[in-house]
């Protein structure tokens, strides 16, 4: 199980890294390159989508922390 569970929060870091990555912030960052189109009059409907995205993840990356430190605990 705690193999398993390993992978699959290596898995998520590296999905999480992404989408942040992906988030264009004053600098762009990788949203700039195209993935994410920004609009003037306010946040676009990707934009709130890809933060709704982030926030699920970096959930699940939380609780995948929590329960391996309780198997190596």
């Amino acid at each position: 199980m705690l193999p398993a569970l390993a992978g699959f929060h290596i898995l998520v870091s590296i999905g999480l890294v992404v989408l942040i990555l992906m988030h264009s912030g004053s600098s762009g960052g990788l949203g700039g390159l195209g993935f994410t189109p920004t609009s003037r009059g306010g946040t676009h409907i990707v934009e709130r989508n890809l933060t709704r995205l982030t926030i699920a993840v970096a959930f699940v990356w939380f609780l995948d922390t929590v329960a391996l430190f309780r198997l190596l605990k």
